[in-house]
């Protein structure tokens, strides 16, 4: 089995403060660093945070197959050429990564939980929620192919795991999952 079949997907939160005049330049800078990243081997992914009205703070999140595809983004030349490129744009930058499923928890720690208490974290927040959907909606959506249910589960489900119950029940847990 290769070493990138076993290794988690990684996620790099970029934090960028901009200068509001400009704004504008920024924001044609950052769509050609997307498309740079979209053409990069590894590459799963991004999306952008604006900041609130009179903000300055913009979140770009990106995501690559490994931690060795986000180092070969990180080192690219392109990549740099583009920074360098943008760099009278932004006046402050932080960047932060995460692997795998790390980020779902506590983010002060020093470091993740086992991986067996993470799996059973998430079960212990999706097997209520899943069984509630399926009491409520599935009778719903029986008429529907398999794969249009699927797809309306998951896109109903999935918001619902990552913003609220994953952090419940990470706070709920937290002793636990903390625990040696």
């Amino acid at each position: 089995m290769s070493s990138s079949a076993v290794s988690a997907p990684v996620t790099m939160l970029v934090t960028r403060h901009i200068a509001p005049e400009r704004y504008s330049d920024f924001l044609s800078w950052m769509r050609q660093g997307e498309i740079l990243a979209a053409g990069f081997p590894g590459f799963l992914g991004s999306g952008v945070l604006q900041p609130p009205e009179g903000g300055d703070q913009y979140q770009i999140v990106l995501r690559f197959t490994d931690e060795a595809s986000l180092l070969r983004w990180e080192k690219s030349l392109p990549r740099r050429m583009w920074l360098e490129r943008g760099a009278n744009l932004v006046r402050a930058s932080h960047e932060h990564r995460v692997k795998g499923t790390d980020g779902w928890f506590a983010p002060k720690a020093a470091s993740a939980p086992p991986r067996w208490k993470q799996a059973v974290s998430i079960w212990l927040a999706y097997f209520p929620v899943l069984l509630v959907f399926s009491i409520l909606v599935s009778e719903h959506l029986s008429a529907l192919p398999v794969f249009w249910r699927v797809l309306i589960t998951s896109v109903i489900l999935t918001p619902i795991m990552v913003f609220i119950c994953i952090p419940v029940i990470s706070r709920v847990l937290q002793r636990w999952l903390r625990a040696g």
